[in-house]
């Protein structure tokens, strides 16, 4: 029984996380042969300032423009 777990940013609505746990789950049933009922995926919604990269926070990072 396949669990994938993915950290994502908070701010996807609904419907986006929705038809990603749907793809990803067709992902598995096409590349392990996983019937959809035993797929389970985790979604964890992180606040910028709680996750960082190289040192630095992405709620501090400065935008592009």
């Amino acid at each position: 029984m396949p669990t994938i777990r993915v950290d994502l940013f908070e701010g996807r609505t609904a419907e986006q996380k929705r038809n990603f746990v749907k793809a990803l789950t067709q992902a598995c049933v096409d590349a392990l042969g996983s019937k959809p009922e035993q797929v389970d995926v985790i979604l964890y919604d992180i606040k910028p300032q709680d996750w960082a990269t190289g040192g630095e926070l992405w709620s501090e990072k400065k935008k592009a423009g």
